[in-house]
């Protein structure tokens, strides 16, 4: 995945690197949960895993924008991106209830 999302990266697809790092990272986040040594997590904190996840949706959100003109769009999915839109708050970091 790092060496596809570099080479696209590579062709002018800016951010694909950070996109396909994050979600790597997020995906190992999801079976090991916050790990203060980092050995098994990239993320020591909850807080620092939700940062990620919020650039990440926002970026998601981004590029399925200009994809809406290349693929069969629809009301269902006009509804969901705009969900996912109001809910990435503007400043990209979130703030979390312990």
């Amino acid at each position: 995945m790092k060496t596809l999302s570099n080479m696209l990266e590579d062709t002018g697809q800016v951010g694909l690197a950070f996109a396909a790092s994050a979600a790597v990272d997020l995906h190992d986040y999801q079976y090991h949960g916050p790990d203060p040594d980092m050995a098994l997590s990239k993320y020591a904190t909850r807080e620092e895993a939700a940062v990620d996840i919020v650039r990440l949706a926002a970026e998601v959100a981004k590029r399925v924008e200009t994809l809406k003109s290349r693929v069969k769009w629809n009301d269902e999915l006009e509804k969901a991106l705009e969900e996912v839109k109001k809910a990435i708050p503007t400043n990209k970091t979130p703030a979390l209830h312990k």
